[in-house]
């Protein structure tokens, strides 16, 4: 693999980071800014739905730029929204930074992956894909556990400011190692073409399988703090080593889901989903053991990431018509699910039917995936059959 890609997973893990680590500082934002824990649960969704928009209208417009150009561009401005996020003391403005930085969170994300599946040989982008996500589950064991000390023993204000501190030597990494051309033959393809891909009805389902199981992940994640020391019986102080324990379960994910994705993605996908429908449902029942808890975390980080991965590479491999923009089809279908997943999470906990709630909607959401999977193959065969029927 191009040192380059290894370079953009440094950049993202300092956005991962980011986008994750308020995981861990829900509570003290909520009481420092007078606002519920549900509503500060939105943070987490605001930023997903602006990497929603964010994806395809970044990466619409920086089609034309160089490579290199986008991907500073869209870091420097990442890391400036963090400096006035730490600053502010409303929680509208904040609200208002968590978008914009998810705007240019988004644009990296979107440009980064074209740009890692375009440094690759055509077998390899599950490979590829693994190293920049494997950026934000190392965010997750690392960055996230790290806000949420950082947190505890300085105030919340300070975890922003750290992620613009970590993004610096990432814009210099960038400049150091990222081609500043585009497209491997120097061309780039017109967005009107590459948009039209949106049709395939196979990516459209690989995109809404992506973000059901996405949405899944994050509906327990986001409210995961509040769980454990609500449900399970945890005190404040376990709760940096419970995220970093999910974390290294999503890093271990990942790993699997790039080894296999390229190979074997069906396997991952059909036992892999299995399995992790049934743990978020084993995990509601179980929520009040601290056992129980501590080892489902590990095992359901490890198996949303191997699913999740493993369907974020499909999406890059059924949008070959769209070389440019396949990344950003990939990053709104993340984001989709990380935006809808906490909100559903949070209405659930809003209507007082407690925090072990999300569990269950998280196992509704990968029912849900496998039935969308059904009907699609159903509907896959019944035209194939039809088309047979007609004479040649």
């Amino acid at each position: 693999m191009p040192i380059a890609i290894y370079i953009l997973g440094l950049a993202v893990f300092a956005q991962g980071t980011s986008e994750f680590m308020l995981s861990g500082l829900v509570p003290d934002i909520a009481n420092e800014l007078n606002v519920s824990i549900p509503a500060a649960g939105a943070l987490t969704s605001a930023f997903a739905a602006g990497m929603i928009v964010g994806a395809p209208l970044m990466a619409v417009l920086s089609l034309r730029w160089p490579r290199r150009r986008a991907l500073l561009v869209f870091l420097v401005a990442f890391m400036l929204v963090h400096v006035a996020g730490a600053l502010t003391t409303s929680f509208s403005v904040l609200l208002v930074t968590r978008v914009l930085g998810a705007l240019a969170n988004a644009g990296f994300l979107a440009v980064g992956l074209a740009t890692a599946a375009g440094m690759v040989p055509p077998n390899a982008k599950g490979r590829a894909t693994s190293i920049l996500l494997g950026g934000i589950t190392l965010a997750c064991v690392a960055g996230v556990p790290a806000g949420a000390v950082l947190g505890q023993a300085f105030g919340w204000r300070a975890a922003f400011w750290a992620v613009a501190l970590i993004s610096l030597p990432a814009v210099v990494a960038v400049v150091r190692s990222v081609p500043a051309v585009g497209d491997p033959d120097g061309t780039r393809p017109g967005a009107r073409r590459e948009l039209r891909a949106l049709r395939d009805p196979r990516l459209l389902v690989v995109l809404v399988l992506a973000a059901l199981v996405n949405a899944a992940t994050f509906c327990t994640f986001t409210y995961l703090t509040p769980l454990v020391t609500n449900v399970s019986g945890f005190s404040e102080g376990w709760v940096p080593a419970l995220l970093a324990l999910f974390g290294l379960g999503s890093f271990a994910g990942v790993t699997i889901g790039g080894r296999l994705s390229d190979t074997r993605p069906m396997r991952v996908l059909i036992l892999g989903g299995i399995a992790l429908l049934a743990g978020w449902v084993l995990f509601t029942f179980t929520a009040g053991s601290p056992v129980a808890t501590f080892l489902l975390v590990f095992v359901q980080g490890t198996l949303s990431f191997a699913v999740g991965s493993t369907l974020i590479a499909q999406v890059l491999y059924a949008a070959t018509q769209a070389p440019s923009l396949g990344g950003s089809f990939a990053t709104a279908a993340l984001n989709v699910g990380a935006a809808a997943g906490p909100a559903i999470g949070g209405a659930t906990i809003a209507a007082g039917l407690g925090y072990r709630s999300p569990l269950w909607v998280s196992a509704l959401l990968v029912a849900a995936a496998f039935g969308m999977a059904g009907v699609a193959q159903a509907v896959r065969r019944v035209r194939t059959a039809s088309h047979e029927e007609i004479p040649g």
